[in-house]
This record gives structure tokens, sequence and C-alpha cells, in this order.
């Protein structure tokens, strides 16, 4: 979108200026949508549990702005020649995830492409004063993971037959992956939360850096206390990695900095791409703890403290302790 002549609105509270996860438009005092669209390809052959994986990612979006989800389009791109009841499985899959999300499913454009591709188009609403955006972070609040980090690179290992006994734990990740950020978003609703985000594509590093960048603030994460898959270690340690774990990295070049005493795999765990990852919450510190409370009474079991917000100028630091 850049150079496009877009025409400015007042109304038009978040767009791509900030590179938040959803774009939100007001339209009362109370009222504001959220709006996204998300798809993936495959990551796992089970056909349902791969539309689950891949409504839950695009339905994150809205959680990560503290909105609500109303409606759901499908985005279908299915090759000819392929499993029609094997479809039907990935949009009943979507369409288990939409239910629980309280939303319903309105409709959505199916083509015949190369490449199987499922997804959603959602609409949302958040009361515009209550917009979690990643701007907001200020020096002494405290950070949250919900979902532990790693899918990227097991995904890629079991895709490309190098996964070995490490593969065993994809089925693991495939089902935290289907988890929705619902009861995550709901259960700290109604905390001092000043930014958050989702962590998809961009890996932990990249999502944290549009928050750092956008606060004009430092996030110091803690290595040790960050959830993530001890098999996606093992498997970066040997070399693997996905396709876009290097642009990541290139991409945070001279905005991250890592304690020596980190192991390389334990570095670039940070720049691995996400699917249906967790949401990264900043909190203010008293709230901190009623957080991790509600988080864990929610069920949201690999929730934890991951880090801190120091004053800028913006960047990310990591720490081994």
């Amino acid at each position: 979108m850049a150079g496009l002549p877009l025409t400015p609105d007042p109304r038009l509270l978040v767009g791509t200026a900030t590179g938040d996860d959803a774009a939100v438009y007001q339209l009362t005092d109370a009222i504001a949508l959220v709006q996204t669209v998300d798809y993936i390809t495959p990551m796992i052959d089970d056909p349902v549990l791969f539309g689950q994986v891949a409504a839950a990612n695009a339905l994150s979006d809205i959680y990560a702005m503290g909105g609500k989800p109303l409606t759901a389009m499908n985005i279908c791109s299915f090759p000819k020649e392929g499993d029609l009841a094997a479809y039907r499985q990935i949009v009943e899959g979507g369409l288990a995830k939409i239910q629980e999300a309280g939303a319903v499913l309105a409709g959505g454009q199916t083509i015949q492409g190369m490449e199987l591709v499922y997804g959603l188009s959602v609409t949302g609403t958040v009361h515009p004063k209550k917009i979690w955006s990643n701007a907001g972070a200020r020096p002494g609040d405290i950070l949250i993971l919900t979902k532990p980090i790693g899918t990227g690179v097991l995904v890629n290992a079991v895709k490309l037959g190098k996964a070995g006994k490490e593969g065993e734990a994809l089925p693991k990740a495939a089902r935290i992956m289907a988890v929705l950020n619902k009861a995550a978003a709901e259960a700290v609703a109604s905390f001092d939360l000043h930014a958050a985000t989702d962590i998809t594509g961009f890996g932990l590093a990249g999502h944290a850096w549009n928050i750092a960048r956008e606060s004009g603030v430092v996030l110091r994460f803690s290595w040790r206390a960050i959830p993530h898959f001890p098999e996606s270690l093992a498997l970066i340690a040997r070399g693997i990695k996905t396709g876009v774990t290097g642009p990541n990295r290139r991409n945070l070049e001279g905005h991250i900095r890592f304690d020596p005493a980190l192991k390389p795999e334990e570095q670039t765990i940070f720049f691995d791409p996400q699917t249906s990852g967790g949401l990264l919450l900043v909190v203010a510190p008293a709230d901190a703890p009623g957080c991790l409370w509600a988080l864990a009474k929610a069920g949201v079991a690999d929730a934890a403290r991951v880090g801190e917000v120091a004053g800028g100028p913006a960047g990310i630091e990591v720490s081994e302790k």
C-alpha cells in the first residue's frame, strides 16, 4: 500500500500507520468496527484441524485489538483436482471456531487456485476508548505472553521431512495453535492494559518491535521466562528454519540486542514466524499479578510474565536470565 493516495478519515481510528493487527473505524461514540483478513496454506495434514487453526489465526486479530468478533467470511482457494470431502472438512473446522468465538459465518468467496488456501475476513466491534493498540506501552509496564513460541520451525521441519523425533511435538503445537485467544482477551479485559498484539508471521521479535517503535520504549525480555517448544530449539540448532526467519531477523538489525550468553538457537527462535500465536500483553505493573491470576483461572496455562518495559530510545533487549 506504500505510495497509494489514501483518503484521510478522522473516523479511521487505527489504519496502516502503526502496523497494528486490525483496522478500527468509528461508527458512534460507543461503537467502532474492527476489521481484519488473514489466510494461510496448510501446515498439517488433518483438514479439520487445519481449518480450526486458520480460523483461530484470523479471529486472533480482533482479540488483539480488544474487540469482539461478530461476522466472518470464508476465503478459499481450492485446487480443481483436490479432495472435495477434505475441502468440506476444512470449512467445517473453521466454522467450529467461528461459532466458538460467538460470531456467525455470513458467506465467503471460493476460487479454483493452484495452491490450497483458507482463511477468514472478520468484522468485530470495540468501544473507541477501549482499543488495544501498539502505541500505548509505558516504562515500568509488565510483558505477558499467552502461548509458547517455536511453531514455525516445527511445522516447516515436518513438511521437509527433517523433523525426526522432534516432529512428535507437532500434534500438541497444532492443538495450541487451534486455541482461540478469546479466553485470554476476556480474562484481562477489566485490567489496565496499555498495549497488545498477537504473535504471528513476524515472530515474537517483530511484533514486539511494533510496540516498541510505536510507543517509543524498550521492551526487555527474560529468555528463561519465555514459553517455547524445546523441540524447536533442537531443530534450529540443527540448522532448520523457515523461509522468513532470516528476513524477520534482518528487519530488526540495529533494533534488538541479545545477551551474549544466549545460544544462537535461543536468539533465532525470536524471529520464528508463528501461526495463531499468543497475545503479547503490556500491562500496568500494579495489575500484572491480577492478570496472571485471571489468565490461569481462564485456563490459559502457558501465560507467563516474560519481561518489562523501559524508557527509550525504542528497541528490544533480551537477557539470559
